[in-house]
């Protein structure tokens, strides 16, 4: 659906400015008047990582009066595959200092605002108020409904999107439109859907891996990114037909686009007929970073890597027996390993077809089952099937292969 610009024009652009946006300037539906309405636009970027980056850079080259960047991380080598903002040179720096400088190369009259700390409840409308727009880089399900809630109860548009391995999707949802002031832009978000319209409920906890566990194509990032960029613009000038009510999915492997309807909900629990979900909530529970069941079975269950250690070297001096379980996927087990562990991937713990070679390697359970993954998340969800199986008492390894290489063994590499 069109809708209205989201801003006024600025008043004027400078004779530096008008040489360095000129190829915007020549296009009929950008213009003098649209390329005003960037210079005045307050856009807030929510993370500086695999989307945040290439978002960040266009925006600022596209002439953004002002970026806020909400991150909180450091830098890190393994963000270098494809998260462009940052250099070999600011390994180790505030992942928001290292955005702010790249932006001000890309383009010195651009306004950065930092916010270095970590979205939650307490900050996110002292964070969001001022702003016209966001764009929603963040890489896990507590934040974006975070996000999509606040953005709602605040009247901000957002433009979402979301990658994993070689797939993505980007969408803009403008359901706190229709409160707005701007008659023209609440009629045309009347019937806009929010994020919960499209995914009312988080997927179960460990269902769907994190890019940090399952992986994600680096130029997707770019991909998916300049996206999100575009949309911005178009709600910014007030140009084209933006993804509102849209779905947009790329596969990367295909080389595919596919456009989806995404329908307001009458029953959203948000923005709805009859909302019940009318503040804030706890989105850490409501997403959970594992089951009930794997909380469970993990409390009492979980041994450090300290212990694990020791339990190594008892073994070797002739000490209790048990099976070491890697239950990661078998490329991550060719990245770095715990010594003596077995490769058995969490999925064929899911179908049931592990119970044998477990039944094997612990001789029926003789051997005391010992799990872990990278980082305790999937071993804890595994735990819980084991129990469940039998192995009453099974334990696994809380931070698993991550806490490993940090704490016992730093000559192997990190991921």
């Amino acid at each position: 659906m069109p809708l209205a610009p989201l801003v006024e024009p600025a008043d004027e652009l400078t004779i530096d400015e008008v040489r360095r946006y000129s190829r915007h300037l020549i296009i009929p539906d950008v213009g003098m008047a649209g390329q005003k309405r960037l210079k005045n636009a307050k856009v807030l970027v929510i993370g500086a990582g695999g989307l945040g980056s290439p978002a960040l850079l266009y925006l600022a080259a596209a002439g953004v009066g002002t970026l806020g960047i909400v991150e909180f991380d450091e830098v890190d080598e393994s963000n270098l595959q494809r998260q462009i903002i940052h250099k070999q040179s600011t390994i180790g720096q505030p992942k928001a200092q290292s955005a702010k400088a790249a932006v001000n190369e890309v383009n010195p009259y651009v306004d950065v605002v930092l916010h270095e700390e970590r979205l939650d409840n307490d900050n996110v409308y002292r964070i969001f108020e001022g702003y016209d727009l966001i764009v929603d880089g963040t890489d896990n399900f507590a934040t974006r409904y975070l996000v999509n809630d606040a953005a709602y109860f605040l009247g901000i548009p957002y433009v979402w999107g979301s990658i994993y391995r070689f797939d993505g999707q980007a969408s803009v949802f403008a359901a706190g439109l229709r409160n707005s002031d701007n008659e023209e832009l609440a009629q045309a978000a009347a019937d806009a859907p929010c994020y919960r319209c499209l995914y009312p409920e988080p997927p179960p906890p460990g269902m769907v891996p994190s890019c940090a566990e399952g992986g994600v194509l680096g130029v997707l990032c770019a991909s998916i990114g300049s996206i999100q960029v575009n949309e911005a613009i178009k709600l910014l000038a007030g140009i084209g037909e933006p993804l509102v009510g849209k779905l947009m999915v790329y596969d990367a492997l295909e080389m595919e686009y596919r456009k989806l309807k995404v329908r307001k909900d009458p029953n959203c629990r948000l923005c709805g007929e009859h909302p019940e979900v009318t503040e804030l909530i706890d989105y850490e529970y409501f997403c959970g970073n594992i089951s009930d069941e794997a909380a469970d079975a993990a409390a009492g269950s979980t041994i450090s890597v300290n212990q694990l250690e020791h339990m190594l070297k008892e073994r070797e001096e002739g000490g209790r027996e048990f099976v070491l379980v890697d239950v990661r996927e078998p490329n991550e087990y060719e990245i770095n390993k715990i010594p003596g562990s077995v490769l058995i991937p969490k999925g064929e713990f899911l179908n049931g077809n592990a119970f044998d070679e477990v039944g094997r390697l612990t001789d029926s359970g003789s051997k005391q089952l010992v799990l872990h993954c990278k980082s305790g998340v999937r071993s804890a969800e595994v735990l819980a099937i084991a129990k469940g199986a039998g192995y009453s008492d099974a334990v696994h390894v809380g931070g698993g292969v991550v806490a490993w290489v940090n704490q016992i063994d730093p000559a192997q590499p990190a991921y």
